[in-house]
């Protein structure tokens, strides 16, 4: 609660997320600007704001909530809870929230932190304070990994797994304004770097065959930047070699972006092997696309109930239909795939070739390259099931409103 001046040289680099601070006075203000001008920040996305708690609390209501938000209040009392309950109303489930006060008191503090606060700091704000703080909630030892795996498996080949991965890669970044790697291990024959009209010196390659140990400065340098919010780990789409894959390379590679991102979607071939396996097993979701034929029952089903009996304390897989129309009167229909299957279907997305060849072709995302079409919103809609977090658009916020105490009183992941 106190300020203590940790040094400086001890303070890691804050990892890629995005920071949003609401201030009531100019001296927080300044302090926060200093903060997010330090070089640590370089990889995080921060903005500075004026209004305090109530300023927040009108913002989220039309706005995607960032990994963390600080605001300065003045309130103290029932006041002070009741506005922080009606920011909670409007806040992502996992945003962590720091309260800067004045009141240097032991306990409202630990009222704060039972209330689900992630920490409260006493103004005046000390810049390294607030850095090693932030810090603190994402690289600590016993800190919960700061980034959601999202691996997309396709049944068979021209299924349209990569397109699906890509786009809601794309969707991900684009409506939650937040950090993604999209990594295609397709090293082959993947299509992240084409259809995003990417080019890159390395590729991801480069990382899984590397001697040198993969850590978060390594990565920074494969990695390749397409928006703002969006970095690529393309593949060499060559076959000057034949790729044999280790899974301890696979896994640093995933553990690693975890440490440093909050969303890392891996775009997988249309192979089974150990590492493939690895990925799929061990993610925290995994999308299975099909296409609405025998064989794409056949690998859906065999994949589907594999992984239900791998992953039984995880959450199960999702269900893709894809290119439902391109043969009508052969095509399986979704309700003989579900009960085929045992299983809903979470998305089904209808044939339109000239939709999506018109994005490939000019190296865009249907949201780019189209952003009337339907099937954006289902990209939305599937981004926004496998992060866990609520659809925002323009005008309003959908989905479930937690507050911060939910986040102290659900049970974890299991391990």
């Amino acid at each position: 609660m106190e300020n203590n001046d940790t040094g400086s040289s001890e303070i890691r680099p804050i990892p890629r997320i995005s920071i949003q601070a609401f201030c009531e006075t100019d001296k927080v203000q300044g302090s926060i600007q200093s903060f997010l001008e330090d070089r640590r920040l370089v990889r995080a996305h921060v903005k500075n704001h004026m209004g305090g708690i109530r300023a927040a609390i009108e913002f989220y209501e039309n706005a995607p909530t960032p990994n963390v938000v600080i605001v300065e209040t003045a309130l103290e009392g029932e006041a002070l809870f009741e506005h922080l309950n009606n920011l909670a109303n409007v806040c992502d489930v996992d945003t962590r929230v720091i309260v800067i006060g004045s009141r240097n008191d032991v306990e409202l503090y630990r009222k704060l932190i039972k209330f689900g606060v992630s920490e409260y700091i006493v103004a005046p704000l000390n810049t390294m304070d607030l850095i090693h703080t932030i810090g603190e909630m994402f690289t600590a030892p016993d800190a919960e990994p700061l980034g959601r795996s999202i691996a997309f498996l396709s049944t068979k080949g021209g299924s349209g797994s990569s397109t699906l991965a890509q786009n809601v890669a794309w969707s991900i970044s684009e409506i939650f304004d937040n950090e993604v790697v999209l990594a295609d291990f397709d090293l082959a024959g993947g299509t992240v770097g084409l259809n995003f009209n990417q080019d890159p010196a390395q590729t991801i390659a480069d990382c899984l065959f590397s001697d040198q140990k993969i850590d978060e400065t390594f990565l920074d340098r494969i990695l390749s930047k397409c928006t703002d919010h969006l970095h690529l780990l393309t593949a060499p789409a060559s076959l000057e070699r034949t790729y044999d894959l280790k899974v301890e390379a696979a896994d640093q590679l995933i553990e690693t972006a975890q440490a440093s991102v909050p969303y890392f979607v891996a775009d997988l071939p249309c192979q089974w092997t150990p590492w493939v396996e690895h990925i799929v097993t061990s993610a925290d979701e995994v999308v299975i696309c099909a296409t609405p034929d025998l064989a794409g029952l056949r690998n859906a089903k065999n994949y589907y109930d594999n992984l239900i009996q791998k992953r039984q304390t995880d959450t199960k897989p999702r269900l893709v239909l894809n290119q439902l129309g391109r043969s009508k009167e052969t095509e399986i229909k979704p309700a003989a795939f579900e009960e085929a299957l045992e299983a809903k279907l979470d998305l089904v997305i209808p044939f339109e070739p000239a939709l999506f060849g018109t994005a490939m072709n000019n190296g865009l995302m249907v949201g780019e390259s189209n952003p009337k079409a339907p099937v954006v919103n289902d990209f939305k809609s599937l981004a926004a099931l496998v992060t866990g977090r609520v659809e925002v658009s323009a005008l309003e916020k959908k989905g479930l409103k937690l507050p911060f105490l939910d986040m102290l009183t659900r049970p974890k992941k299991a391990s």
